[in-house]
């Protein structure tokens, strides 16, 4: 037993830690004085708002720092079998507390992917950077996806050959768009993507856009939009969307939009995916919409370009040139709770110290 300081998913605080069974868990409760502590700190499990599982060798995931993703863009039959097959290894991850210390891998984090295809979304792009160096310990990875991305008859990325077979549902009026967002919902989608490009083809009037809006709205799915394109980002924030897909990079927005954008919208980050100019301004918007209180989401858009299967360095060091550091860089991450016992336990050398350097926690951290 250890006194801990852990995360809480707004500040740092002190419980107990103990090895219980095999497992590690986390106790929320006040430490004895006399209590050793661990060295080092706990945080749970990090997400990435923004990945693309059918572009990637997603079975490395098991060996990252990364506990949860969201898929913004594929088939849904495919990316719904993708996430019942890892809900269906976490029991197998989060019982065998030897597949978290050896190279025994039940997860599957050495298998090769079953449906590997590599692509670009927007480039060309830049700020790349070698993969996150992965772990040998597995661990169970939960997958959230909003299935196909809905698009125009004719729009993005219904021309892009990365585009994986099924990833995009045409939508041509009301009855279609009902019936896309209803189909993405029986798959299983916790949120709804729409592909709002203005620069590679047509986007959604005000009145399907909306359409769609109300269809998410009537099965509680949150709507995420890629706004690309003048005016595009603003125009879909006026009409109601939860969430951006990226942070805004084709203008710079002033500061009134800004703060109707804090009021209202969540932005996922991808700045890394981006060079000159389209760099310069996202990192500018997110840099004042941080300011303006603006909810900033960790996403990498894993899976465009040859991007890490893992915590991105080049997308912290991105939020941190936006002004985001200390505990609200670790909040765009969205760790787990590590008081639930479910939790992925990451071990942190200090509460200032770079994610990247983050390592699943052992039970042989309990004996140094």
């Amino acid at each position: 037993m250890h006194a801990a300081t852990f995360f809480d998913g707004e500040g740092w605080r002190d419980g107990i830690l103990e090895l219980v069974d095999g497992r590690m868990l986390l106790r929320n409760a006040t430490p004895a004085h006399d209590l050793p502590r661990l060295d080092g700190v706990i945080v749970g499990g990090f997400t990435d708002h923004h990945v693309h599982l059918q572009l990637v060798d997603h079975a490395l995931l098991h060996s990252s720092t990364l506990a949860r993703v969201v898929d913004l863009g594929a088939n849904p039959a495919v990316v719904a079998a993708l996430s019942a097959k890892m809900r269906a290894a976490e029991n197998t991850c989060a019982n065998s507390s030897g597949a978290r210390e050896t190279s025994a891998d039940p997860c599957g984090a050495n298998e090769a992917s079953e449906s590997t295809f590599s692509g670009a979304f927007l480039a060309p792009h830049g700020r790349r950077g070698p993969h996150e160096t992965p772990h040998r310990a597995a661990h169970p990875v939960a997958v959230e996806f909003a299935g196909a991305f809905l698009t125009p008859v004719g729009g993005y990325p219904s021309d892009r050959d990365w585009a994986p077979a099924g990833s995009f549902r045409e939508v041509a009026d009301t009855a279609a768009a009902g019936a896309a967002v209803a189909e993405m919902a029986n798959a299983g989608a916790s949120c709804i993507k729409v592909a709002s490009n203005a620069d590679a083809g047509p986007v959604f009037t005000d009145d399907l856009c909306r359409a769609i809006l109300d269809a998410a709205s009537a099965r509680g799915l949150p709507v995420v939009v890629h706004a690309q394109g003048s005016g595009e980002a603003q125009r879909v924030a006026r009409l109601g969307a939860a969430r951006l897909a990226h942070a805004p990079f084709t203008e710079r927005l002033d500061d009134a939009e800004i703060a109707v954008h804090a009021a209202s919208v969540a932005w996922v980050s991808t700045i890394a995916i981006h060079d000159g100019d389209a760099l310069a301004t996202a990192v500018d918007n997110v840099l004042r919409f941080h300011a303006a209180g603006g909810t900033v989401l960790y996403g990498t858009d894993m899976g465009n370009g040859p991007t890490p299967v893992g915590l991105n360095a080049n997308e912290l060091a991105a939020l941190r040139d936006a002004g985001i550091t200390g505990a609200p860089l670790l909040r765009t991450l969205a760790p787990q709770d590590p008081r639930d016992p479910a939790s992925v336990l990451l071990r942190l050398p200090g509460t200032d110290a770079e994610p990247t350097l983050a390592r699943p926690l052992t039970s042989a951290d309990l004996k140094a």
